[in-house]
């Protein structure tokens, strides 16, 4: 059973492929395939801050 990652490991996995990608001997399939999983990554955590940015409305609406 896989434990899933917090948003701070997505964006801390987007930031290792983004330094992968500065690499300017990193062969270009691998950069095609290291932007496509970076994306990948930022896709996942600016869907977990819109969840989070969600429930705190929620939780703001029941106090009121």
């Amino acid at each position: 059973m896989s434990q899933e990652e917090s948003f701070e490991d997505k964006l801390s996995n987007a930031k290792m492929i983004l330094e992968k990608l500065m690499d300017p001997a990193l062969p270009m399939n691998e950069s095609v395939k290291a932007y496509e999983n970076g994306m990948n990554e930022l896709k996942i955590a600016e869907k977990m801050l819109e969840q989070a940015q969600l429930q705190v409305q929620i939780i703001k609406q029941q106090d009121q």
